[in-house]
């Protein structure tokens, strides 16, 4: 046997692969230039090339780990995601779908080579698998958990208005169970260590450090094997009447919870019903289905900028006590045009303004792609003078205390995320 070599495979700059002096490969995800790995339009591309490489090379199995200490891989590039979402949108209607359809799967489709490449594939897991890095350790046919507090599993999309689109919808509840699976793709809920174990979402649980030993052992054991559950010779899909009662009941539970206005919990459950009846192959591509229609829609644009972007920029501005006193004072005005807007037209509660988690009547009259204010001549009259109020002060801001105060506006549910904020309210009465 050689000695441990790198494998130099299409100049791969987010990956790096090893090839050990046992015959099994390390699959090293490690993006350059980051302090974290993300699921970069490089990083998708590097993993199915090297997916491809899998199944025609003769290394007895694959290793796949991290090169950082921050963490296995904390999901997608959201700026990437928005680059993708502005040029989705500005196309021809009619071309959307195929447009989004092709340019999100490529991870999904990925993640499926690579389960099915004939080699077996351990994850070794010591720091965080979130969003697109769980989906990777999912697709993978053992998975090792370290005891550090710092690792866990989870699929937190739908705090950020998306869906997991590579798998996840699917892997997840078939590993787990329908009602766990359920909690981790809506409630944001992370498993980890023993958690995880019991919960059949990992395989093994070992020190810090002890990881990448345990995938090997396994790897080189004869219990190694490169075929997932549901791809084994005699696997059936769910019948849908196995997950139709529970899925109806946590659906109504969603549509209370967010009163109708996200549509990202109800396509998560699209996805689950819809790929539960199918094979994998099919499975993973009506999510993707789902994800493409979801993509275009405003909600999750706000909901990333407002939730995620603008929740990184008021934290770090918060622990250097550095909060502009111009962003408090433009929360407090915005909150005081609000509450008049409510006086005024006490129907635009409906919109999720101020409602600070009060169970309001659902809205029903949801209407194709559009905000469903739209088609309520009242409520939209209201929507639209309360943006024609607060123009002033959103034009005092600059970008980045304008995305501070959004957050800020969203977090204490004065303009609730779906909606965005001043930047995303003003978006949608201008569209």
């Amino acid at each position: 046997m050689t000695a441990p070599t790198t494998v130099p495979l299409a100049q791969l700059t987010q990956f790096r692969l090893e090839v050990q002096a046992n015959g099994l490969a390390h699959l090293i995800f490690d993006c350059a230039d980051r302090s974290m790995n993300v699921f970069s339009n490089k990083a998708i591309l590097e993993l199915g090339i090297i997916a491809d490489w899998l199944r025609l090379s003769d290394v007895r199995g694959l290793v796949v780990r991290s090169g950082k200490p921050s963490g296995f891989c904390a999901g997608a590039d959201l700026t990437e995601l928005g680059v993708a979402y502005d040029m989705i949108v500005a196309a021809p209607r009619p071309t959307r779908f195929d447009m989004a359809f092709n340019h999100f799967f490529p991870l999904g489709h990925a993640i499926r080579r690579l389960e099915t490449a004939g080699k077996p594939v351990a994850a070794a897991i010591a720091g965080v698998a979130l969003g697109g890095g769980c989906e990777l350790a999912l697709g993978c046919h053992y998975r090792v958990i370290t005891t550090s507090k710092r690792a866990m599993l989870g699929l937190p999309e739908c705090a950020v208005g998306l869906l997991p689109g590579a798998g996840g919808t699917q892997r997840m509840p078939r590993l787990v169970g329908l009602e766990l699976g359920l909690d981790v793709l809506l409630l944001g809920r992370n498993l980890q260590g023993e958690e995880a174990l019991r919960a059949g979402l990992v395989d093994a649980v070992v020190g810090e450090g002890e990881e990448v030993a345990a995938a090997e052992s396994w790897l080189l054991s004869e219990a190694a094997h490169c075929t997932q559950p549901w791809d084994r010779p005699g696997a059936r899909p769910l019948p849908h009447s196995a997950s139709a009662e529970p899925i109806a009941t946590v659906r109504a539970r969603e549509i209370a919870r967010m009163l109708g206005h996200e549509p990202a919990p109800l396509a998560i459950l699209d996805c689950v019903e819809l790929g539960l009846m199918q094979p994998m192959d099919g499975a993973i591509r009506s999510e993707m289905a789902v994800f493409a229609a979801l993509i275009q829609r405003p909600e999750p644009r706000n909901m990333i900028r407002t939730m995620f972007l603008g929740k990184q920029a008021f934290d770090k501005a918060a622990r250097a006590d550095a909060v502009p006193a111009q962003v408090l004072d433009a929360k407090a005005r915005v909150e005081a045009l609000v509450r008049q807007a409510l006086a005024d037209c006490p129907d635009l509660h409906r919109a999720g303004l101020l409602t600070q988690g009060q169970m309001l009547q659902p809205v029903q009259n949801r209407v194709g792609e559009d905000f469903w204010f739209r088609s309520d001549n009242a409520v939209n009259a209201a929507v639209l003078a309360l943006c024609a109020q607060t123009a002033p002060i959103m034009g005092e801001l600059s970008p980045e205390n304008l995305l501070l105060l959004d957050h800020a506006l969203a977090t204490d549910g004065i303009i609730p995320a779906y909606l965005g904020g001043l930047y995303g309210l003003a978006a949608a009465t201008t569209q």
